[in-house]
């Protein structure tokens, strides 16, 4: 048989292969509701009579999926990593640590439970002001997402994405805002001000003694608050993608 009439069959083979098993994909993903999905399918429709117009559109559909977590993640960082971002939420507000309940009750028995307010509240500045670094590693973890993680997160529950960015950032994000959470914590005087307040607390007599790890737990709650709005985030962009991010993201799924 004719080598060049094999290449070509070979080429139409691939691509139409392509083409199914997205379309299967996408139509699996729609049963669940995802209006985005439906979109996806009526759009592979309409490109079905050009096989490379087709695959044009499937690289589109991923990258429609990046461009609207990337804004999403963005919308995050944004909200949280200013004045305030933590600190007047109620949703992701950083109370004192549970340690510290017996210093409050101690305190507030010496009427200097004050002091606590300001330690609570320099909690919130420091992790208000670690949270932009989450920023670069978002979008790193979104360019080396893969056509399979896309796919399962097409199919996947409504927090599909934000399990993926949990799994694949949570060791680098934890590295990355440990250092950063330690060094605000000093320059928004929350050192100091727990300092203040377990030298009043010791004044007390018999006071147990009490630890806690003020680095370690502004890590822990400032990452619980950041995904907790990419959870949100998701939720968004799956009901009405077309309204949550760029002209990319518009073009593929069109406006409602």
């Amino acid at each position: 048989m004719d080598k060049n009439f094999l290449k070509l069959l070979k080429h139409r083979f691939i691509i139409m292969a392509i083409f199914f098993i997205t379309v299967s994909l996408i139509y699996a993903g729609a049963e669940a509701g995802n209006n985005w999905l439906e979109k996806g399918i009526d759009l592979l429709k309409t490109y079905g009579g050009s096989n490379e117009q087709s695959a044009t559109t499937v690289e589109e559909i991923g990258a429609g999926l990046k461009d609207a977590l990337r804004v999403g993640s963005e919308n995050v960082v944004a909200q949280l990593g200013r004045v305030d971002g933590f600190n007047t939420d109620p949703a992701v507000h950083i109370p004192l640590p549970k340690q510290l309940d017996t210093v409050k009750s101690v305190m507030d028995k010496l009427g200097i439970s004050g002091q606590l307010k300001d330690l609570e509240l320099k909690l919130n500045r420091a992790a208000e002001v670690a949270t932009p670094k989450a920023k670069k590693l978002f979008f790193q973890a979104i360019t080396e997402m893969s056509f399979d993680d896309v796919r399962k997160i097409y199919e996947g529950p409504e927090n599909a994405a934000t399990q993926y960015f949990r799994n694949k950032m949570s060791p680098s994000l934890e590295k990355e805002l440990e250092p950063v959470v330690n060094n605000s914590l000093s320059e928004v005087g929350a050192v100091k001000a727990y300092d203040n307040v377990m030298k009043a607390y010791r004044s007390f007599p018999f006071a147990p003694d009490v630890k806690a790890d003020m680095t370690d737990y502004v890590v822990e709650k400032g990452m619980d608050g950041i995904f907790y709005y990419i959870a949100k985030e998701e939720a968004a962009i799956r009901q009405n993608p077309a309204k949550r991010t760029t002209d990319l993201l518009k073009r593929v799924f069109g406006a409602k």
